[in-house]
């Protein structure tokens, strides 16, 4: 059985689950210009780094790059997302976490958006932040995310 291409239906979605649970990983894709592609690429290498990486690609096949605003497209199993987004890569990589947890939450069945299902996914952001300044031996990267944990704590979104 081959994954799904769309997640619209109750039984694509139950076989994705089937694959998910038998230990499915996509195959990333990343669509868009070369220094787009690059940063992304890059951000995925913080995914590695923090040990988020499977995560990310059990729950995401594509990162596409679109002129518009950021983007889970979960029933396509892909993020849109702009060249602005992804240009602090630590950061990037953080929303790319908290996208693919809102993609598990759909999965699941869970009200993956509205109020809570955002503080959960922000919970799930700023645990990877902490966990790759944790893991990082690069200092600059510890520092970035270390200045994005606070921002994060200065939010109205914190609870």
């Amino acid at each position: 059985m081959s994954f799904p291409q769309k997640l619209y239906t109750i039984k694509e979605i139950r076989e994705a689950k089937d694959l998910i649970s038998k230990g499915y990983k996509h195959d990333l894709t990343v669509d868009g210009t070369e220094d787009f592609k690059n940063k992304v690429n890059t951000a995925f290498g913080h995914l590695k780094t923090a040990g988020y990486y499977d995560f990310f690609r059990t729950h995401i096949k594509e990162v596409a790059e679109i002129d518009g605003i950021t983007q889970l497209r979960e029933t396509e199993i892909a993020i849109w997302t702009n060249q602005y987004v992804v240009e602090n890569p630590v950061d990037a990589a953080s929303l790319l976490v908290q996208k693919a947890f809102s993609a598990k939450e759909y999965l699941d069945g869970e009200l993956y958006y509205g109020g809570n299902a955002e503080k959960r996914s922000i919970v799930k952001r700023t645990e990877f932040l902490q966990v790759l300044k944790e893991k990082t031996v690069d200092i600059t990267v510890k520092q970035e995310c270390q200045r994005l944990l606070n921002l994060w704590s200065e939010s109205a979104l914190n609870f």
